[in-house]
């Protein structure tokens, strides 16, 4: 999935559409508050995380 995909162009709350500079400043600050509705939408930052992967011949997790 593209990480564009998951940036929202809508406010989830009020509807109202977000601008291309909304939403850049949601995909780097992960966090936004709409001007219609004053409605804070938040990116989980955890949503895809990292697996962790075992090296072989290692007992260490990176």
């Amino acid at each position: 999935m593209n990480e564009r995909d998951l940036i929202p162009d809508t406010c989830p709350h009020c509807g109202r559409k977000l601008s291309p500079w909304e939403q850049v400043l949601l995909r780097v600050d992960r966090a936004l508050m709409c001007k219609g509705c004053w409605y804070r939408i938040f990116l989980d930052s955890f949503e895809n995380p990292k697996p962790k992967v075992k090296k072989p011949g290692s007992d260490k997790e990176e």
